[in-house]
């Protein structure tokens, strides 16, 4: 049996305002090829379907248009909710489309539900395990197969009633083992563009929770790993944040053999627009012939100059225009400690008014560059004389 391994689609979501939604059209479409090209019998997605829990109409649309090509391609699909999803709206009409050969487990109280598939090789058994708030479902899990009249705490204790459950369940089918969680497993690396779901460490929880299980479909980070050769987070399918540039995304391909896991490998998304982080000065960046290939890119953007640059975000974008984040940071910059009184002590109004100046044009560097020059100074010492006399006035 072969299964494609995806998650983490957050569909609706944008790129600090930048609309994704081609980029998201294009990458479902070459899920769809590679389930034709690769003949996928299995298309597991591991959570965080939707960005949002009330997704917008088109985030739905491309959501349905997917679902419908890649059981079309031959495909049957099982899907699990995400922390981005609302696991209630995911899951409506999942009893339905279940005969269709969609499978959608959202419920905490089916964990140990599986969905049965068949190959020549016998039985495999798949089952969801949906992102698990732990205050929210510790009550409505099914009991512990061992007896226990507890309720579970912690993320760690709501999914370790969950495997149990699954455990409990293929020790009484002669099956192959598949497994579909969504949550943070300790040894995994995060980026900046998950929902944290851990405080203090609490939400990670161990890799050898899923011992036993012949394939774990993770999601929630968005980097491809491998914690073991049967625990991988497929990673998102786009980069969503500029701590993603340089990671290759796409989906794992994953063999099922007569005795469990066999071969594995990365199925790439489709190219979409890259993403890249540069730094210099303003004028190295529009005249460095090193950033050609990176012209067409989204960029993240850290300037260097010593003096603020005026207009720096519409010269840039006549070489790249889709210059997305903009940072001013500048060599030499330091952090005063003192406090402010300190700072201010024994300097009059206009001391005080023309640092504040030079200040917001050098970003704290010892640079005299931006200092206020005697026409500045003449404005300001009017400006704080207007001042004085509208408060006496008042």
């Amino acid at each position: 049996m072969r299964l494609l391994h995806t998650s983490d689609w957050h569909l609706g979501r944008t790129l600090h305002r930048a609309d994704l939604g081609d980029e998201q059209a294009g990458f479902l479409s070459g899920l769809v090829d590679a389930v034709r090209s690769e003949h996928v019998d299995v298309v597991l997605v591991a959570g965080d379907v939707f960005d949002r829990a009330v997704p917008s109409v088109e985030a739905v649309g491309l959501y349905d248009d997917a679902v419908f090509r890649l059981r079309g391609a031959g495909a049957r699909v099982v899907i699990t909710s995400g922390n981005h999803d609302s696991a209630s709206r995911l899951g409506v009409g999942a009893r339905l489309v279940d005969a269709a050969g969609v499978h959608v487990r959202t419920r905490p109280q089916d964990v140990g539900v599986p969905v049965l598939l068949h190959d020549e090789h016998g039985q495999v058994a798949v089952y969801g395990v949906p992102y698990l708030e732990p205050e929210a479902v510790r009550t409505v899990l099914p009991p512990d197969p061992g007896g226990s009249q507890e309720l579970p705490r912690g993320h760690a204790g709501v999914l370790e009633r969950a495997l149990a459950c699954v455990r409990a369940d293929l020790a009484a089918r002669p099956a192959r083992s598949v497994v579909l969680a969504h949550a943070w497993v300790a040894g995994g690396a995060g980026s900046d563009s998950e929902r944290d779901i851990t405080v203090g460490g609490v939400g990670t929880v161990g890799a050898s929770l899923f011992d036993g299980i012949d394939y774990t479909a993770l999601g929630h980070l968005h980097g491809a790993q491998v914690l073991r050769p049967g625990l991988r987070y497929s990673g998102s399918p786009l980069a969503y944040s500029f701590s993603e540039a340089g990671h290759v995304k796409g989906s794992w391909l994953i063999e099922l053999g007569p005795d469990g896991l066999g071969a594995v490998e990365q199925v790439p998304s489709p190219p979409a627009r890259a993403l890249s982080v540069i730094r210099g000065t303003l004028d190295e960046l529009l005249l460095s012939p090193e950033h050609a290939a990176i012209e067409d890119d989204w960029l993240s953007v850290a300037l260097t100059d010593t003096v603020r640059p005026e207009e720096a975000m519409q010269r840039l974008r006549v070489r790249f225009p889709h210059v997305l984040v903009l940072e001013w940071q500048p060599e030499g910059a330091v952090v005063d400690q003192r406090s402010y009184g300190a700072r201010v002590a024994d300097r009059d109004d206009l001391e005080v008014a023309a640092e504040f100046v030079r200040h917001v044009r050098t970003g704290g560097s010892s640079s005299e560059a931006g200092a206020a020059d005697d026409a500045e100074r003449a404005l300001l010492q009017q400006a704080l004389e207007a001042g004085r006399l509208a408060a006496a006035c008042a």
